[in-house]
């Protein structure tokens, strides 16, 4: 499950934007999800610290440490998928001191291998994000509802209603292209006020409940795949209810397993024996010439090779 084409770079963001063609990024947190993400297409995965919901249980983002981001950032990256991957900075992470922000910065580049960052909020985040891309790090801007201030904000409500908010908010959206964000996330901002912002400024912006007029479009891997049953945003469309489909799957497989039904004769290896007398699909036994614990074949392939290809 590849990406056949070129791979993309941070440079996709500027020419679609120009192109007027519409980005399309999704989250991903392991190596078989931005696999996924990858081979359908997508032009950017996201390692969001939503993570700390869909993955590790957390009833908010505020849990999640640079720890838990750079160890699924990793995940992730192993993936190869050909495509930017932008990880959230937790919160925590960027709060303390410019040298502190860069510093975590600096481990999800180096340690994660992710292509940038995202940084939640505006004007009180300038400095920080000027400072990370002063250090070569490019980043992700990120307005409207911002999940990391959900204490402060009272929960998570629509935000930027009002001419006030509304004004505030594309202040900051210039403020954030001007500091050199390559692009910037709006969410749960109202979709008229999303699109004025999308027409005022150079960058692409990402809406996750802000409406069609933004640049592109972000959701989160397990809520458009149907396998959280959490919070479902009314900005949320489920394409696929691939939790259901896991739960049937593994039912029928414990049902088959309690009437003996699995496995199958198609299943197991045969007891086919070699010149030397050595079971072909079996390791070495103690005394029988070769390294306790040796299941390396001759050719190097590994043990699992006659099982990639098949083999009785």
């Amino acid at each position: 499950m590849q990406r056949q084409e070129k791979p993309l770079n941070l440079r996709i963001f500027a020419k679609n934007k120009r192109l007027g063609q519409k980005l399309a990024v999704v989250t991903a947190y392991d190596l078989t999800s931005a696999m996924i993400v990858s081979a359908g297409g997508a032009d950017a995965i996201l390692v969001g610290d939503s993570l700390g919901m869909v993955i590790l249980g957390h009833e908010n983002t505020l849990p999640v440490t640079m720890d838990d981001m750079v160890h699924h950032c990793r995940s992730v990256v192993r993936a190869r998928p050909q495509i930017p991957v932008i990880a959230d900075m937790p919160y925590g992470s960027f709060h303390v001191s410019i040298e502190e922000s860069v510093r975590n910065a600096l481990r999800l580049v180096k340690d994660a291998g992710v292509t940038a960052v995202k940084i939640e909020g505006g004007r009180q985040r300038l400095e920080v994000i000027e400072a990370l891309i002063s250090a070569e790090i490019p980043v992700m801007g990120h307005l409207g509802l911002t999940p990391q201030s959900v204490n402060r904000l009272g929960g998570y409500r629509v935000q930027g209603r009002g001419e006030k908010a509304a004004a505030r908010m594309l202040d900051e959206a210039r403020m954030l292209a001007k500091a050199g964000c390559f692009s910037m996330v709006l969410e749960c901002v109202p979709s008229d006020l999303a699109s004025r912002i999308s027409g005022a400024i150079p960058i692409p912006t990402i809406g996750i409940g802000a409406g069609a007029g933004c640049d592109g479009q972000v959701l989160v891997f397990h809520d458009m795949l149907g396998l959280f049953d959490g919070i479902r945003p009314r900005f949320v469309k489920r394409y696929a209810n691939l939790g259901e489909q896991a739960r049937k799957a593994i039912s029928c497989f414990v049902e088959e397993v309690r009437q003996g039904v699995f496995p199958g004769q198609e299943h197991v290896y045969g007891s086919q024996v070699s010149a030397q007398g050595q079971g072909l699909n079996q390791a070495g036994q103690p005394g029988s010439g070769r390294n306790d614990g040796d299941v390396s074949h001759e050719d190097g392939q590994g043990y699992l090779a006659d099982v990639e290809n098949g083999k009785d």
